[in-house]
């Protein structure tokens, strides 16, 4: 494969920068750019020089003979100050000695094409570099460290066996025994499937400390939104008064509770606006309404819910969970309370006393199922409950068919389909695509 390099460190400026090369000509390179090659794994302090041999920077160089190395390949990393522009003219001295830039994320889909990594552990890179909470970069960690993968590989071998089972049988089917008929081959199948929901129950944890949570404020004018925004971002982030119309952008602040990352949108309020400028307000509230998570619905308690606030619920996205939040409750003396009417969560608070923030906040924890204590969680993306979704379904489509039809055949086809649908979580069976996909929204230096 083509030699690569890419700056691996963040950009801007800072007090060390870190350049990466890869590939069979790394080792020629860097013997070019520091006059020799460095013991392998072993810091030498070199001047960096380049075409002319004059001096590009003066830092530290380390070479990692393949395979011994992230990649799998020979690597070296050079290591000097952090200016954009230093960094940048080692690259150029790269290239013109015969390496190419990197594209995203190609460090790390080159240790998963060499086999240092499997693919779950290659996406919990990235999900550890662009952890939010300190319960994330755990989790991220544990996925890296091949705790999500393990127990996707033990429920693989489970199914396995029990697949070489059903295939034997299948094959001597002539013989008296029926032996798909035999209690131990419904037990498996139990197991399987316990052993699944239990996966995928860890894989959403880990799904929402990556993805988080995303809540946008909506309501009419004067409601309390701006209020109610600043109570959860713990500081005045939005401008409050009492002049309709104040918030006329989206504000987006992101928080954290319990570990559970939270982006907050508070938006302009919704109402038969003709100001141009307050029209576009509307509009791109509308925009966010459409990308969210969950919707809370401000009102104000003292007026109830008005006809103006029923023709808004009426132009809300359906598919969206909606949330109504009462407030202003103090001007009446009332507690903070959740409550369920005519089949609609209701919650009443004071954003500015702020009685009823901390009952907000664990209920937005608990309407995603988050539970900030769980300490066996693991970083998973999407497309990992996808997959665990697909292979329970093939489990149970294939148990239906054999305790129902007898039939065996099917039971093996569907088993086959969950391990391929396992196997996409770990890179097993993949495609060309979706590791582009994948790697694509890497770090360029990762």
């Amino acid at each position: 494969m083509e030699t690569i390099v890419a700056i691996a460190t963040a950009p801007g400026r800072g007090g060390v920068g870190v350049v990466r090369l890869s590939g069979d000509k790394s080792a020629e390179i860097a013997a070019q750019i520091c006059g020799r090659l460095p013991s392998p794994r072993n810091a030498m302090f070199s001047h960096f020089k380049d075409g002319k041999g004059e001096i590009i920077d003066s830092g530290i160089a380390l070479f990692f003979p393949n395979p011994a190395s992230f990649t799998g390949e020979d690597v070296v990393e050079l290591q000097g100050h952090g200016s954009p522009l230093v960094l940048d003219q080692l690259c150029q001295r790269a290239i013109s000695l015969g390496a190419r830039m990197a594209n995203p994320g190609e460090f790390s889909e080159r240790a998963f094409l060499n086999n240092k990594m499997d693919l779950a552990q290659a996406e919990a890179v990235a999900d550890l570099i662009e952890s939010t909470t300190e319960q994330a970069a755990r989790s991220a960690m544990r996925s890296l460290q091949g705790v999500f993968s393990d127990r996707v590989n033990q429920l693989l071998k489970q199914l396995t066996d029990l697949r070489i089972y059903v295939e034997a049988a299948i094959d001597f089917s002539d013989e008296e025994i029926d032996f798909l008929a035999e209690a131990a081959v419904d037990q498996q199948l139990q197991v399987l499937l316990k052993t699944v929901d239990t996966i995928s129950d860890s894989a959403q944890q880990g799904r929402l400390l990556r993805d988080g949570l995303r809540v946008v404020l909506a309501g009419q004018p004067n409601a309390g939104k701006s209020s109610l925004h600043n109570q959860l971002a713990g500081h005045d982030a939005a401008i409050v008064t009492d002049v309709a119309g104040t918030t006329r952008d989206i504000l987006r602040e992101q928080i954290h509770i319990g570990g559970l990352p939270l982006s907050i949108s508070d938006t302009a309020g919704l109402h038969d606006a003709t100001d141009i400028v307050e029209k576009e307000g509307i509009r791109r509230t509308q925009n966010e309404l459409a990308e969210a998570d969950r919707i809370l619905l401000v009102l104000d308690h003292e007026k109830g819910l008005t006809k103006e606030d029923e023709r808004i619920l009426s132009e809300l996205p359906p598919s969206i969970p909606l949330t109504l939040v009462y407030n202003k409750i103090d001007k009446q003396g009332l507690t903070a309370s959740l409550t369920e009417e005519r089949g609609q969560t209701c919650l009443y608070i004071s954003a500015k006393t702020g009685d009823g923030i901390a009952l907000l906040k664990q209920y937005l924890c608990d309407s995603v199922g988050y539970h900030p204590q769980d300490e066996g969680v693991f970083i998973a993306r999407r497309r990992h409950l996808d997959a665990l979704q697909r292979a329970r379904l093939a489990i149970e489509t294939g148990y239906d068919c054999l305790s129902g039809l007898g039939a065996g055949e099917l039971l093996a086809e569907e088993l086959r389909q969950a391990q391929h649908a396992l196997g996409e979580i770990t890179g097993t069976f993949t495609n060309e695509d979706l590791l582009d996909q994948i790697f694509s929204s890497f770090c360029i230096g990762k």
